[in-house]
């Protein structure tokens, strides 16, 4: 039987993928306590690579909204999987970190990293509700727009 939030994410039509397993030297959330650490997370679908490009240089905000999206609905992946596949398990979404690809003279940063804060409160409604940081890089791996990390408390 599917939990309230995941029933939340079908009505959005949202579907969590498996997380994918990381390239490189460290592992895609870690626990301690009640709380997950998500790895950082790209725009990835499908384990495809999408939304290359700079804020500011080409890529519009929209887009980036879009991109970080995306990487929320990758994040929330991780908690699932942290969790035991039962997100209900989770008491609030603590804190959302945005990187942004961009530009120096760009500074919507906000305006882009609310793609991912935007699925997290629809997903979770009031548990939802999180700190952020939303900042700009001048590059990000494999030259993505966005990526975006969280923590989480569980029960």
């Amino acid at each position: 039987m599917a939990g309230q939030i995941d029933a939340r994410l079908k009505e959005l039509g949202i579907a969590l993928p498996h997380p994918p397993t990381p390239q490189a030297n460290y592992v895609g959330y870690v626990t301690s306590g009640n709380l997950v650490f998500t790895a950082g997370q790209i725009p990835l679908r499908d384990g495809k690579v999408e939304f290359v490009g700079k804020l500011g240089a080409g890529m519009t905000i929209e887009q980036g909204y879009e991109a970080a999206k995306l990487c929320a609905i990758n994040v929330l992946a991780q908690v699932k999987l942290a969790v035991g596949g039962d997100l209900d398990r989770i008491v609030r979404c603590v804190k959302l970190t945005g990187f942004v690809n961009s530009t120096l003279d760009f500074t919507d940063q906000p305006k882009v990293i609310n793609g991912a804060s935007d699925l997290i409160v629809a997903a979770l409604g009031d548990k939802g509700k999180h700190a952020r940081s939303a900042v700009g890089m001048a590059a990000l791996p494999l030259g993505v727009a966005t990526e975006v990390e969280g923590i989480f408390e569980f029960r």
